[in-house]
């Protein structure tokens, strides 16, 4: 860590402080996902609301840390968001902030768009939500369905349904992917919706893991798009739809890597904590688990790093996303075993890491997916086989 730059560091160090405070309340909300109102004031929650704006905007909080650090801004949420998941994932991800809708701000939109999304969100704590993927096509841009109808004066009407969207029913403002009516691949564009809009409705789904972030299904009757909130505009047709998913998905992949390990190193930490007399086969079997997890921290690292120098470079980020997510899930089901047969049911915390490890392997793109995408960086040269 001495290697990092003042502001990283302190950013580094401050947040690992205010991730012991999400903790207490996991299990509530794991419950209930509506009590994320009741920690609002929390220290990482405040930073959350506030951190991916950018500084020429008033920020809700004006914390250490508030801004990336010297452009490292990969590897700063990288370190923020594997502390806070080891506070509590959900907690982290049902926060009020620009999240995802940031990043792509960042890629695709206008000064004037970034206006009227972070003027908004300094005003107080807002959610935002960020809808791709739909229900029997994933996130697969070819076979979206979600259309966008010209009505003529540069606006659109949009229709379509959006599943699995975090925060949807939350929401003040969106980002939704859709295609022209009428156009092929080419015509995918991202838009900013406000969902008090007419005809935006977002209901919650019932899930195992990951429960704060309140995945929602997404129906979309009309909903009334002006010609200022289509995103990209300004850019050549190649580099709004499916560019703009592609550099978001590169800038965000790490970052899911690092929730993964955040995840394990909580489950690690609750054995270090609970069975401190470990001895023999069990003291060789965590530390053993301690080292996968430094691993593929490392490796996480390295994507990111790679991303911030060239943000078209995702591979490695692809390859930490599934590593991650592959450690994630044996340490949170190996931790149990630690404390003998009924460990779920006696250690809540326990099963509810369990489950909230199986979650991040669907955010982002499966496992599957992410082999697929390190392969093909590995067949054009863009990945170093040593």
């Amino acid at each position: 860590m001495s290697t990092l730059p003042g502001p990283l560091r302190t950013t580094h160090r401050f947040v690992r402080q205010w991730a012991d405070d999400l903790r207490a309340g996991a299990l509530e909300l794991d419950r209930d996902p509506d009590a994320v109102h009741r920690y609002l004031d929390l220290p990482a929650v405040r930073f959350l609301a506030g951190h991916l704006t950018p500084p020429q905007w008033e920020r809700a909080d004006d914390g250490p840390g508030s801004g990336p650090a010297h452009g490292l801004a990969t590897l700063e949420r990288v370190l923020i968001s594997e502390e806070l998941a080891r506070g509590d994932a959900g907690m982290m991800l049902g926060s009020p902030g620009a999240s995802m809708t940031g990043v792509l701000l960042g890629v695709l939109g206008s000064p004037a768009q970034r206006e009227w999304v972070y003027g908004r969100l300094a005003e107080r704590p807002r959610w935002t939500c960020f809808a791709l993927t739909e229900p029997d096509r994933g996130s697969a841009i070819g076979e979206m369905t979600t259309t966008l109808t010209p009505v003529g004066d540069g606006s659109y009407l949009l229709d379509g349904e959006k599943r699995y969207v975090g925060n949807a029913a939350r929401a003040d403002l969106g980002a939704v992917f859709a295609r022209v009516a009428g156009t092929e691949r080419l015509g995918v564009l991202a838009v900013l919706v406000d969902t008090a809009d007419p005809g935006y409705r977002a209901e919650p789904l019932p899930t195992l893991g990951l429960r704060g972030v309140q995945l929602c299904r997404v129906v979309l009757d009309r909903v009334h798009v002006p010609a200022e909130r289509v995103l990209g505009t300004h850019l050549p047709p190649t580099r709004r739809g499916m560019w703009g998913i592609v550099s978001v998905f590169n800038r965000l992949r790490p970052s899911v890597a690092a929730i993964a390990l955040g995840i394990a190193r909580a489950a690690h930490d609750y054995v270090a904590e609970n069975r401190k007399e470990l001895r023999g086969a069990e003291r060789d079997e965590h530390e053993a688990l301690g080292r996968r997890i430094d691993a593929a921290r490392q490796l996480t690292y390295r994507a990111a790093l790679a991303v911030d120098r060239r943000p078209s470079d995702g591979h490695l980020a692809s390859a930490a996303k599934a590593r991650a997510c592959e450690v994630a899930e044996e340490v949170t089901l190996r931790a149990p075993g630690f404390f003998g047969p009924g460990a779920r049911l006696d250690h809540p915390l326990l099963d509810k890491l369990a489950r909230d490890a199986r979650g991040v392997e669907f955010m982002e793109g499966t496992r599957n997916i992410q082999k697929l995408n390190l392969f093909q960086g590995l067949h054009t040269g863009k990945v170093d086989r040593i």
